[in-house]
């Protein structure tokens, strides 16, 4: 269990009380008036106004910490304790709330989800602040929550130069030796001779050799659930060069296969019935003589030839093999999680990701599941007019849209076609 939760309440705990700013008010029926005066005059006289992300100390008349009210956006609200690991005293804490086991598991995750701090490169303060986990809460699927996001953020926060391909796999084959999964590499021109041409071709550039990473877990008589992730590990745009500000932050371009990690770790602790493969085509798209050029014509492993209109649309030419691949097995279900186009945040923002499928019963379950979570996603359509924005003169297909509108969907419409 993670070092910021308990799995026993010390007797000395104090309890974090969570309100809504709609139940606090200070009317006869509002939560304020069924407290105790002092407690009551104490959050009055601090301004604490339940506001979510808030909090306010309650002391003991000796100066000691009595309890913790925190603002609340909802009962269950998975942010509400967010803050509260850096900001509150050194201690032991429990959530004194009248919710359902499945909110306090909630909001135990984003209290460790809060907790989380990247100490690879600069050294930061523990936290002193420790939740105790309630008995009828499942703390092995909280750890696994938390662990496995935590894993998610390390791989996209580490540097660039420490978070090459090779150093993807050897995260990649770290998780599976945990949960005896197996990983198999093709590295190299060997992604030639296997026939994994834009995985080569993206990534050739490049001194750090791109590779396919393919993890298989679970009984091979259970459904066949695949997870595909983008690994572009840094993305200079590649000959169509990003400018630096756009360049700055593309250690974050592997995120997608990060996820991908993450979703397969989770998985495999949960030991779900399922036989589960995770695909990660791992590059740097660089600049050298090796590049690959706009105009160049690739032909993809499922044999649909691709006219390079961008180098910077690398990511859906990496996808689309392995995406042939994963679907040779024909599994159930089959998910690619990518840092895909910028498009996507201009048409929804920076928290809210797309979320594409030709599957209804997919796009509900997703939908059902994200609002649970509290983590939402928004689907967008699969337009399939737009695909004549995708043709090309001389090839089956180009790798970016001839015009600049509508690039998430473009995108989507590209990968589905592999």
């Amino acid at each position: 269990m993670h070092a910021c939760f308990l799995d026993t309440r010390p007797a000395d705990a104090i309890p974090i009380i969570p309100v809504t700013e709609q139940d606090f008010s200070n009317d006869s029926n509002g939560w304020l008036s069924r407290q105790e005066p002092l407690r009551a005059r104490w959050l009055t006289t601090t301004g604490f106004k339940a506001k979510p992300g808030s909090y306010c100390l309650i002391p003991n008349a000796d100066g000691t910490l009595n309890a913790v009210v925190t603002g609340a956006a909802s009962g269950g609200d998975l942010w509400a304790g967010g803050a509260l690991p850096t900001q509150l005293p050194a201690g032991s804490y429990y959530l004194d709330a009248d919710w359902e086991t499945s909110a306090r598991e909630q909001f135990a995750v984003g209290w460790g989800l809060g907790a989380y701090r990247f100490t690879r490169y600069k050294s930061a303060p523990d936290i002193e602040a420790k939740l105790a986990i309630d008995p009828a809460c499942d703390a092995a699927a909280i750890d696994s929550q938390v662990a496995s996001a935590y894993l998610v953020r390390d791989l996209i926060n580490t540097a660039a130069e420490d978070m090459m391909p090779e150093h993807l796999a050897e995260a990649i084959v770290t998780v599976a030796k945990d949960f005896g999964a197996t990983v198999t590499q093709i590295v190299g021109n060997d992604l030639l001779a296997k026939n994994y041409p834009t995985v080569h071709t993206v990534g050739r550039a490049s001194r750090n050799a791109p590779r396919l990473i393919d993890l298989r877990w679970g009984n091979a008589e259970h459904p066949k659930v695949t997870l595909v992730g983008k690994g572009v590990c840094f993305d200079s745009g590649g000959l169509d060069i990003k400018p630096a500000s756009g360049m700055r932050m593309m250690k974050k371009d592997m995120g997608g296969a990060a996820h991908a990690l993450g979703v397969a770790r989770m998985v495999m602790q949960s030991e779900l019935p399922v036989s589960l493969r995770l695909l990660v085509p791992a590059v740097e798209n660089a600049v050298s003589g090796e590049s690959f050029r706009p105009g160049d014509v690739i032909t993809s492993r499922k044999g649909i030839t691709i006219e390079v209109d961008n180098t910077d649309a690398e990511g859906r030419l990496i996808l689309c093999d392995a995406l042939a691949e994963g679907r040779s097995e024909a599994p159930e279900v089959m998910i690619d999680f990518a840092t895909l186009t910028g498009a996507a945040r201009v048409a929804l923002g920076t928290d809210l990701p797309a979320m594409f499928t030709n599957s209804d019963a997919m796009a509900n379950g997703l939908l059902s599941a994200a609002e649970t979570a509290q983590d939402p996603v928004w689907r967008m359509p699969l337009h399939k007019p737009y695909r004549t924005m995708l043709d090309s003169k001389v090839a089956d297909i180009a790798n970016a849209a001839s015009a600049p509108f509508g690039g998430a969907i473009t995108a989507a419409l590209f990968l589905q076609e592999f």
